[in-house]
């Protein structure tokens, strides 16, 4: 049996570029002849956005030729309705309610854990309540939306969701557990990957388009056979591509033709965060700052590109007697390159501080 895990698509309006992410999410379950289709939380961005869009999810989540399960995050816990009054979301959707009432199929069982505001110990003690229940007659997922502590991340990377704990969990609460998949949304990120025990993969996908300048690089989605482990699945999607370049007056290399080598590996979807930092000697390149700045913006043309130019002409500085006197000196030292940059940078701040 075949998976597509993904989570925090975060919809929003329809036909822009979360919703294209998801349309491609769709289409490459169809190319792929996946069984399932797995959202492990916050499909919607808000409630009222579920309300919205709603209509127009029903006629994409039906025949596609494979079932769509969804568990609810943080951000859409209230979107489906309850398990007295479920909402209609299309002919493929299952959305789980209830942690103690899993998806059966022939030789896998699916448990959802939709989002509650509960702290750490809370979660546990629901897990060992399912615990004797989780056998060992099928292969057990686990979707779960929430923060594991393990993980070393900054909180930045779950989105834009302050100070707060959201269902936090530790891999050793599934050390005991039968759980052979935990299929994990909430972290935005980058797609990770842990092993609470040999035959147990715990797994964020990251979001599948970029929803904040904090998710860089391209975005993926967890696709995988039933037995075996996950497999990251690359999307093509927008995402941020961050390009940092420091020059260095010292240094001989062409960062110029190093930087239109790099830009031409960019996918096109990306947005490129681009920072120029570091020195130059206008009168050794003959190029001022607007000359190298209209160069690089050359190089990006056609891109979608937030400069961010941080490059000084020093000048003055390196061409001045008592500098040039001091970096002959310091280059009959035997210290390594590295050391030597530091002391040169040293130099040039405290000159530069003097000539303003």
């Amino acid at each position: 049996m075949l998976i597509l895990h993904t989570s925090d698509i975060h919809l929003k309006n329809f036909n822009d570029e979360r919703w294209k992410a998801l349309l491609s999410i769709l289409e490459i379950g169809k190319q792929e002849s996946i069984d399932i289709l797995t959202i492990c939380g916050d499909l919607f961005d808000k409630d009222a956005d579920a309300e919205f869009l709603r209509q127009d999810l029903r006629s994409i989540f039906s025949d596609n030729g494979f079932d769509i399960i969804i568990v609810p995050g943080n951000h859409d816990c209230k979107s489906y309705g309850t398990n007295e009054s479920r909402l209609y979301f299309g002919s493929d959707v299952s959305v789980i309610y209830d942690l103690y009432k899993p998806i059966e199929y022939d030789d896998i069982r699916i448990w959802g854990f939709p989002f509650e505001n509960i702290e750490e110990t809370a979660f546990l003690s629901k897990l060992e309540n399912i615990k004797d229940k989780i056998t060992q007659d099928k292969t057990n997922l686990l979707m779960y939306h929430g923060e594991l502590l393990d993980a070393f991340f900054s909180r930045n990377e779950f989105g834009d969701e302050g100070k707060e704990r959201y269902m936090p969990c530790k891999l050793s609460y599934f050390k005991d557990l039968n759980f052979n998949y935990i299929l994990a949304g909430h972290f935005h990120s980058r797609f990770d990957v842990w092993q609470p025990k040999n035959d147990c993969y715990f797994v964020y996908p990251g979001s599948p388009v970029s929803l904040t300048k904090r998710e860089k690089g391209v975005r993926k989605v967890n696709i995988f056979e039933v037995g075996e482990p996950p497999r990251e699945f690359s999307l093509d999607t927008p995402y941020y591509e961050e390009i940092i370049i420091e020059f260095d007056p010292f240094n001989e290399n062409d960062i110029i033709e190093g930087l239109k080598s790099r830009v031409n590996k960019v996918n096109l979807n990306a947005r490129i965060i681009l920072t120029v930092k570091g020195y130059i000697n206008s009168k050794k390149q003959s190029k001022s700052e607007i000359d190298l700045i209209n160069e690089i913006k050359e190089i990006f043309q056609g891109r979608t590109v937030e400069y961010n130019f941080l490059i000084e002409d020093i000048n003055e500085v390196l061409n001045d007697e008592l500098f040039l006197k001091f970096n002959k000196e310091l280059e009959r030292e035997e210290l390594n390159e590295e050391r030597k940059q530091e002391m040169r940078n040293i130099v040039i701040q405290a000159m530069r501080r003097l000539k303003s």
